[in-house]
């Protein structure tokens, strides 16, 4: 077996719209194509040996064991290696479950698709299936456990910390896109565009700067809080051992000894009782700090207060790490038994974290007379820390049903006294379900970027969902958290329409962010040069702080790579589906072609609109499977389909009496004479006539105003400036020149139908054939060029994509031959050239016609051919 190609899916995509994480592996069986499972000498035992909890999977069976089943009738590797890695995935921590495999055109050829939780876990996912079907069908000895380890370890290194997991879960809840800065960050960002707002774990981008740092200076905190009355230990701070000696011997035993900048009970000592712990717990503290804080230890139990927007959310009681005897196993036996608890990990990686044996453990082993290798009785409870910190490996009890209401208003009087919207506050009680008075307890301290886990998932009592505190805060109900999107689909006229439709919005003064063939703008800026159809530069669109609508042209190659760069929009427009691009990445025929743009209109929410080209008879039937909205667009004014839309209530945008209308279902709306509109030159290109329809029938159901679509409509200048590439028309002393990027059959015959309106003596066509079509795609091409020149001069693109340059040149010549065989034809490979050569022989009256996708080369070469005296029409 090879593997050809492994694709990260990670947005909507041809497999899946709801499943966006998938995995899509390119897999040729070789040899195995004829060797189905059942073929295979003891492959089925062998399989049950290693993985018997691929009994749990259904398959096509739907009951537990029917994938085993389908292994004993006969499947195909293919099918196995898919659920072996769902398998080994789950059992490494992530729950997967999704997968389908599908044979391709090629024999033996199969596309794999399985999701992941983990993009680096998931590509493994695939490989490591490969090897272990290898070894399988080999009869090779081999364990699946070093591979799940393997895959584990990859997961708790990626995955976000339970805090911050929970704030993304209760974002996702919403359905609110987030993303995260990188794979090692807690830094995410929610929402899209002008919407967005982001935490770095459980700090929020509306933390006060300044409240941080007041929380991180225990010490000012406590000198604040005392003059509110707030209940504080008594203590001070010191930086050498004398003044920690003279402190002392003000507050008496017992104390407590930590850093002033400490955090998650780092270099704290409790409950210090003698000179001899004085001077260690010094030294310990002095290990984070140089300033260390000295003050009276208070008896009772440990708690902590959590405070989201100035609102107590949750509270909980902490424990101390601990283990429970047996009267059998050594505290250190009890303690390596505990560590093995799945919700225990290191760190703050998992909801508990691991106990470490580290000399506060073992000193607070000495206080019990333990050691360990002592061996506790059954059932007696041996604290390990000193502190009650879950980084320590301590334990939570949710008691927030019994605090007393004016513990909560204290809690929430000290969020705005130290100026934090979420915080976590440390506090001493004997009994927290009474008022702080009378000696019942104090605030220990305030922190900063509180950890969750402990309200998340206590040890005890009933978890509190403090994600959706934090989300609900960031984003109150009825607050925007997306910015509008329009995605532009098809296989002809997507830039132009895309390009119209981000002009045409720009009229109401908003900051629109789009995406073309030839880069990434925010208005009339060009952020990023390229092709930026796929979906990262989408994405780069929605993270851009700027944004208030995104215009994105969404192209099949960025579809069937990487997924749609976004999960959900409100307009698709599907401009038409013609044959281009077939043969390439398993899309063979138009109804392949269909299903990779429908996956556009598939993301429209149920309430959006699908914008369809009425006349294009594939594309109205993607249309009748969608589950949103549809309008439509029809540019032949002679069209009986205008008759029966109006008839049915459709919306649709059309022409009558040479003025572009919208029908709304109840009214016919005038927009703008087509000869006011620029880029239908006078009503002569047909097919910019469609892109305009599409363009105003979009924008008014965003909604736009009408006279704003007007505006945009009739100020929309073609040229190498709004429309590069698509029509554009030069005045070259007394001949034309237009440019195009027509590289279709499609393409050729509206180039076709648009020169035929002028009137000229020669047309002299500059053409050139695509490596990656199909030979019957250039062929055709070249016969639609055939016809609609007098002249023909053959280029080569720059990347000849797989072919010879012979090859191509021999099936365009072909294609010409077919229709005129006596038709002059000149051989220049290099493009500049046939240009330069195409100019030179041009004379009065003749029209020039390059087709071309290297426009600003192009208009440069123009430039210094006639030294920059030319004139745009």
């Amino acid at each position: 077996m090879i593997i050809e190609k492994i694709l990260i899916l990670k947005g909507p995509n041809v497999w899946s719209i709801r499943r966006s994480n998938l995995i899509q592996m390119r897999l040729n069986l070789e040899e195995l194509e004829e060797f189905p499972t059942n073929k295979i000498n003891g492959f089925y035992e062998r399989i049950i040996q290693l993985i018997p909890s691929l009994y749990t999977h259904r398959c096509s069976e739907g009951v537990e064991g029917g994938f085993f089943t389908r292994v004993k009738e006969g499947t195909w590797m293919g099918h196995v290696i898919e659920h072996i890695a769902l398998e080994i995935q789950t059992l490494a921590g992530m729950f997967t479950g999704f997968g389908r495999t599908r044979s391709t055109s090629i024999k033996g050829v199969y596309n794999v698709v399985f999701n992941y939780v983990d993009e680096e876990a998931g590509k493994n996912a695939a490989e490591f299936a490969v090897e272990i079907a290898q070894a399988l069908i080999n009869g090779d000895t081999i364990e699946i456990q070093p591979y799940i380890d393997k895959l584990h370890t990859i997961y708790e290194k990626n995955k976000l910390g339970p805090s911050t997991q929970s704030i993304v879960d209760a974002a996702e809840a919403r359905h609110i896109p987030w993303r995260r800065l990188n794979k090692e960050s807690s830094f995410i960002y929610f929402g899209q565009g002008i919407h967005q707002k982001f935490i770095q774990a459980t700090i929020t981008c509306q933390t006060s700067y300044h409240g941080v740092q007041l929380a991180g200076d225990k010490d000012r905190t406590k000198q604040l809080l005392n003059q509110y009355h707030i209940p504080i230990p008594k203590g001070g701070v010191a930086i050498t051992g004398e003044e920690v000696y003279d402190l002392v011997k003000q507050l008496g035993f017992p104390l407590v000894i930590k850093p002033l900048n400490g955090n998650q009970g780092k270099g704290a000592t409790v409950n210090i009782c003698d000179l001899e712990d004085v001077d260690n717990a010094f030294l310990q503290a002095k290990e984070y700090g140089n300033e260390v804080i000295v003050e009276r230890y208070i008896e009772g139990k440990d708690y902590r207060i959590m405070v989201v927007n100035h609102k107590v959310v949750a509270l909980a009681e902490r424990e101390p790490a601990h283990i429970v005897g047996d009267g059998v196993h050594t505290i250190n036996q009890l303690i390596q038994f505990e560590n093995t608890n799945p919700l225990r990990g290191e760190g703050h990686i998992n909801f508990l974290t691991k106990l470490l044996i580290d000399d506060d453990l073992l000193q607070m082993l000495s206080k019990q007379k333990y050691d360990l290798e002592s061996i506790p009785l059954e059932n007696e409870k041996v604290i390990l820390k000193s502190t009650c910190n879950l980084s320590t490996g301590g334990t939570s009890t949710n008691v927030t049903s019994i605090v007393h209401p004016s513990t909560i208003l204290m809690a929430e009087k000290i969020s705005r006294i130290i100026g934090l919207d979420v915080c976590g506050i440390d506090v001493i009680a004997h009994d927290i379900s009474l008022p702080f008075t009378h000696g019942n307890g104090a605030v220990l301290e305030v922190n900063a970027a509180p950890g969750f886990r402990m309200h998340t998932h206590p040890a005890h009592g009933e978890p509190i969902d403090i994600g959706k505190s934090v989300i609900d805060y960031l984003y109150p109900q009825n607050i925007p958290t997306n910015i509008p999107i329009i995605a532009v689909t098809g296989t002809n006229g997507k830039t132009t329409t895309t390009r119209l439709i981000a002009h045409i919005l720009q009229q109401s003064g908003k900051q629109i962010g789009y995406t073309t063939t030839d880069g990434i703008y925010l208005n009339k800026l060009l952020l990023e040069r390229g092709d930026t159809t796929g979906p990262r530069s989408a994405r780069k669109v929605l993270q851009d702080p700027m944004t208030e609508i995104a215009v994105l042209e969404t192209a099949r190659g960025g579809i069937l790579r990487e997924g749609i760069g976004f999960k959900e929009c409100q307009i698709g427009v599907l401009t038409n589906i013609e044959e281009d691009h077939l043969g390439l990445n398993d899309i063979n025929t138009l109804e392949d072609l269909a299903r990779v743009k429908s996956v556009v209109l598939d993301t429209i929410q149920p309430n959006g609109w699908a914008i369809i080209n009425a006349e294009n008879a594939i594309s109205m039937k993607i249309s009748k499977k969608l589950s949103c909205h549809s309008a439509y667009f029809i540019s032949n004014p002679q069209s009986e389909l205008i008759p029966e839309f109006i008839k049915r209530g459709e919306k649709f945008s059309f022409i009558q009496d040479d003025i572009v209308c919208i029908y709304t279902g109840q009214k016919i709306i005038k927009i703008i004479p087509v000869q006011d509109v620029p880029i239908t030159y006078g009503g002569k290109a047909q097919f910019m006539i469609q892109n305009m329809l599409a363009a105003a029938l979009a924008c008014y159901l965003l909604p736009s105003e009408i006279g704003q679509i007007k505006q945009g409509l009739e100020t929309f200048q073609p040229g190498v400036e709004q429309t590069p590439g698509r029509l554009n028309i030069f005045e070259i002393n007394d001949f034309k020149l237009l440019v195009d990027y027509a590289h279709n059959p499609s393409g050729y015959l509206a180039i076709q139908s648009f020169i035929e309106s002028f009137q000229c003596n020669r047309k002299i066509g500059i053409i050139s054939g695509i490596g990656d079509r199909r030979d019957q795609d250039i062929v055709q091409c070249a016969s639609i060029a055939a016809q609609m020149f007098d002249y023909i001069i053959i280029r080569q693109e720059h990347h000849l994509r797989g072919r010879s340059e012979k090859e191509i040149t021999s099936l365009l010549l072909k294609g010409i031959q077919q229709v005129n065989p006596n038709m002059p034809v000149k051989l220049i490979s290099d493009e500049v050239e046939a240009l330069k050569y195409a100019l030179q022989i041009a004379e009065k009256g003749d029209f020039v016609i390059a087709l071309s996708d290297e426009i600003t080369n192009v208009i440069q070469c123009i430039k210094r051919q006639f030294n920059g005296e030319i004139n745009i029409v």
